[in-house]
């Protein structure tokens, strides 16, 4: 009976303690169905209000190249708003990746152990800059102290107080720490053994890297880079205030613009009564928004799974 007893207990302890775990893991999955729930019952059905999509066509929606739903006459193309998010996009992963992936590079297979403890910091510094700070960062340094000395002053061209050009420049800052945590996490888990016998064969220590440990974690950089441009295409209030409110269809990435995510804060803050198609256009957007980062996701899923390579 007396040890009967106490492995009663420890088996109810340890059923209790996988159902909490469970309850956490079934967490996300209820908010992400919530979540596309909120956005196909607002945006398809109107359930609040209008529907949007039986008001506006799903061609008008995307293929329509103005973006007015609040003055008159309403239009709804959410072209602009697509391509302005594609502009920070881009030019953010023109510069976080790069930068990230070669910041992982040294301190995996480069940095003496001092050195990784005193630049780790740093990075998770970086992360955890508020967003809103590297807006006006954009607005206050990058603009007028980088972008219109280089682009206005040397080479001629109008730059706008608000621009893409500096709403990627921060993003692209923003995505470094995660680009170069999560490869250099990759990097690490390379096998020893596999650079002990690129050395073995007379191998420098660049080929090893470029020849050897980058493809082996081939998986892991491409998912980096992949969970990093869906943080730049869903960032909001860095480019909100660093590219502006102006829903422009441009192929200047030094004029101002606006990205789905300013326009749903913009839209948030009063501008649009709520039932209203113009206040449903919020949901539109956003499910917008959703279903491009969930591709996003489900590619670097895919990735993983197809190039992953497993070591015993």
């Amino acid at each position: 009976m007396s040890l009967e007893r106490p492995r009663t207990v420890e088996a109810l302890k340890e059923r209790l303690i996988e159902f909490s775990l469970f309850l956490c893991a079934f967490a996300s999955v209820l908010t992400t169905v919530a979540i596309i729930f909120v956005l196909f019952s607002e945006a398809v059905f109107g359930l609040s209000g209008t529907a949007f999509f039986k008001e506006v066509s799903v061609t008008e929606f995307f293929t329509g190249k103005r973006w007015s739903p609040i003055l008159k006459p309403q239009e709804f193309g959410v072209l602009p708003l697509i391509v302005g998010t594609l502009w920070v996009t881009g030019i953010a992963a023109v510069i976080g990746l790069p930068i990230g992936v070669l910041t992982a590079v040294y301190l995996s297979e480069y940095a003496q152990p001092r050195v990784r403890r005193i630049v780790k910091p740093f990075l998770e510094l970086l992360a955890g800059i508020p967003t809103i700070v590297y807006g006006y960062f954009g607005l206050a340094i990058v603009t007028p102290y980088v972008i219109q000395p280089l682009f206005k002053d040397l080479l001629g061209f109008k730059v706008g107080t608000f621009n893409a050009l500096a709403g990627g420049v921060v993003v692209g800052i923003m995505i470094i720490p995660m680009v170069s945590s999560l490869t250099e996490d990759a990097l690490r888990a390379v096998p020893r053994s596999l650079r002990e016998a690129g050395y073995a064969l007379g191998s420098t220590k660049f080929d090893v890297v470029v020849r050897i440990v980058l493809p082996a974690a081939f998986s892991g950089v491409v998912s980096a880079f992949l969970l990093a441009i869906s943080r730049a295409v869903g960032e909001t209030m860095a480019v909100a205030i660093a590219c502006g409110s102006m829903p422009n269809l441009t192929a200047n990435p030094l004029e101002q613009i606006q990205t789905m995510t300013a326009y749903i804060v913009q839209a948030s803050g009063g501008e649009a009564p709520p039932g209203t198609i113009e206040y449903q256009s919020i949901y539109a957007v956003g499910l917008t928004l959703f279903v491009m980062t969930l591709i996003l996701n489900i590619v670097s899923q895919w990735v993983m799974l197809r190039f992953r390579e497993v070591y015993q």
